[in-house]
């Protein structure tokens, strides 16, 4: 089930769809980071600071570059294929809320290579942090963290009925991330887009930064 929610995913765009860049609140812009082409070089991935071994792969993973050069950041929203409830579990825990700072890694790398196959801008400029090409890995504090769950049906109905989810979690049937409509179907597209931090605040469209 994995591998075929990464086949499908690969077909998304380079930002979740019903989300753009300022539905994070970045000055910056999305870009998919995971999963990548099949030659696409040392993929980003999420880790504790100080741990250069427990890192975390999601499924599908965008990062929403934010901040200055001398104070960046990035959004994430990642979803997670989950074929059981141990598997359920044992990815909720590593986003689970916790006093340490989670850190998205990008090596230079992957930040040199262009965007997309059909937009040529090196992924380091795009990302409107850097001035420079890197010459060594781009860390960054994750700000803010918003997870999809994709479960098994009938999983998927036993836990909506039973479980509380956090104010970053939101779970869906993996039928609608494989289905044919894919991330084009409006349903999916409209619950993405309550991810978004300003749809918490009542009338974003009209405020300003005064």
């Amino acid at each position: 089930m994995d591998a075929l929610v990464r086949q499908k995913l690969r077909t998304w765009p380079q930002h979740p769809p019903g989300l753009k860049d300022h539905h994070m609140g970045a000055y910056g812009a999305w870009m998919r980071a995971r999963p990548g082409t099949l030659d696409d070089p040392d993929q980003p991935h999420l880790k504790l600071p100080g741990s250069n071994r427990l890192r975390t792969h999601p499924d599908g993973l965008w990062l929403c570059f934010g901040g200055t050069e001398a104070d960046p950041f990035v959004d994430i929203f990642a979803i997670e294929a989950c074929g059981s409830y141990p598997n359920l579990l044992d990815k909720r825990s590593r986003f689970a809320p916790s006093m340490h700072s989670m850190l998205a890694v990008c090596s230079a790398d992957w930040l040199m290579q262009p965007v997309s196959a059909t937009h040529a801008m090196p992924r380091w400029r795009y990302t409107g942090l850097l001035r420079h090409p890197p010459a060594a890995p781009l860390v960054l504090p994750v700000r803010d963290i918003r997870v999809m769950y994709a479960l098994r049906q009938r999983h998927y109905a036993a836990f909506a009925a039973s479980q509380i989810p956090h104010a970053h979690e939101f779970f869906a049937p993996v039928s609608a991330i494989i289905g044919p409509e894919g991330w084009q179907h409006p349903p999916l597209r409209a619950f993405i887009a309550r991810t978004s931090p300003l749809a918490n605040f009542f009338d974003y469209a009209g405020v300003s930064a005064a």
